[in-house]
């Protein structure tokens, strides 16, 4: 696929009296909450497509332009603040907007499935870090189709805060109100540590870790840091990435099976996330050969605004994530029935409630991470996770309520991502109830795991 860039600029916010934001105050400092600075410091890019009739890309400009004077912090800079902290810099310095075009049809040139030939649908996102904190590139072809890759940094908004920013630029780009809801941007002051503090939980070797040692010489003198990179790198060509489609009626037979231990009087049944969650960690357990005494773990974001009291806004912009970690011995996993890993994930899950975000904002506000040098485990550096998985979940997230006015998409999809044991689910584009999952394995892993990815037992 030849995707030619045809212009590259910077897009500011526009302040209007057209249903725009009110006029820009002066540049300030917003500081990143503990939420931000726990999570992963990358960019991460997501895929649209959508059929013709398509705006022009003035519109959609205009649209984009319409949206960052209300989402400012995507037209910001990252930056130190002037009292010493992580924060974004507010001064409509401007998000990037790319127009690219493909001289064939989307159905001959795009290949729907993983491939590394989906980033040249997207602004770089690898290597040295950009100023801009929000990347378009709207790619046309020939058949009048768009693809719209949109990559944005992790530490200004979670999934959920970046599909309402989507919403919102679709509806500008139609010419209709940004607003309401307006977007709940008060980070620097929502969470407040309590008085007196109250750290209930470990949040070391779970949110936070200790730094990196300095770098240790082998007898040869060389460096084991750099011996260690060098694998990864070697590994990294070896990790393929698989998309998989559960049927709504495999779901459904696979959430049966999952809750069919529970008694009858029961008033719950596993999730579809705790049962699909549960069957590929077994699955991929077993593909990778994992046998007893050796422990394996999943990460598992959790979405904070419900979970606390009270109630943290939907439309909260930032990041309010934290992470459940069920970990279970691999022989036992694999050898029990699918019922026993939804338990173990159910249980995990449920105890990231309040108490626990609340311990985290305490922990996180006392002092110690600062004092112990401590560092996020949310590691982007990580190219192999095995024994364990992360799973990221944007089921129940409206990224399909996207649309520039020609239509919601007709696909979507994360970026080319071989970060071994790093999957996503996503809900089909179908709307059926079907779920895609984005799998990447070692290669020689990857062929057991197809073998056995649709058993249930």
């Amino acid at each position: 696929m030849k995707v030619e860039v045809e212009s590259s600029r910077i897009v500011k916010p526009l302040y209007d009296d057209d249903g725009g934001a009110a006029p820009a105050p002066w540049p300030e400092w917003m500081p990143l909450s503990v939420f931000d600075t726990v999570t992963y410091d990358e960019n991460i890019a997501i895929i649209y497509a959508f059929q013709p009739p398509n705006p022009p890309s003035a519109a959609l400009e205009l649209g984009l332009a319409r949206t960052l004077a209300v989402y400012r912090e995507f037209a910001g800079r990252l930056g130190v603040g002037p009292d010493g902290r992580r924060s974004v810099l507010l001064n409509d310095a401007g998000a990037r907007f790319v127009e690219a075009a493909v001289d064939a049809p989307l159905a001959v040139a795009v290949p729907f499935r993983p491939s590394p030939e989906v980033k040249r649908l997207h602004p770089c996102i690898d290597g040295a870090p950009v100023e801009e904190l929000l990347q378009v590139q709207v790619t046309r072809f020939s058949c009048g189709s768009m693809v719209l890759g949109f990559a944005s940094h992790h530490r200004v908004a979670d999934g959920q805060a970046t599909a309402s920013f989507l919403v919102a630029w679709g509806l500008a780009t139609r010419r209709m109100p940004v607003a309401p809801p307006l977007p709940v941007r008060d980070r620097p002051t929502r969470f407040v540590p309590r008085d007196p503090p109250l750290v209930e939980f470990p949040h070391r070797d779970t949110e936070y870790k200790a730094p990196t040692q300095a770098k240790k010489r082998d007898a040869n003198g060389a460096d084991e840091d750099d011996d260690e990179e060098e694998l990864g790198a070697a590994a990294h060509h070896k990790i393929k990435v698989h998309k998989l489609h559960f049927t709504k009626d495999f779901v459904a037979r696979l959430k049966a099976r999952a809750s069919s231990v529970l008694p009858p009087s029961s008033r719950r049944g596993y999730t579809t996330f705790e049962s699909l969650v549960a069957h590929l960690w077994r699955a991929v357990t077993a593909a990778r050969g994992l046998g007893a005494g050796e422990t394996t773990r999943i990460r598992i974001s959790v979405n904070g605004r419900a979970r606390m009291r009270p109630p943290v806004p939907r439309d909260y912009f930032g990041n309010l994530v934290l992470w459940a970690f069920p970990r279970c011995d691999a022989g036992d996993l694999v050898s029990r029935p699918v019922h026993h890993a939804a338990e173990l994930i159910h249980r995990a899950v449920a105890g990231v409630d309040d108490a626990y975000f609340r311990s985290f904002v305490d922990f996180a506000a006392s002092g110690a991470v600062e004092s112990e040098g401590l560092v996020p485990t949310a590691d982007t550096n990580q190219v192999v996770l095995c024994p364990n998985l992360e799973v990221d979940s944007w089921l129940g997230i409206s990224f399909y309520d996207l649309d520039f006015g020609g239509g919601c998409p007709f696909y979507f999809m994360p970026s080319y991502l071989p970060m071994e044991g790093t999957l996503f689910l996503v809900p089909s584009v179908l709307g059926d109830g079907s779920i895609e999952a984005y799998v990447p394995l070692f290669e020689n892993h990857l062929e057991e795991f197809k073998k056995i990815c649709y058993n249930i037992a």
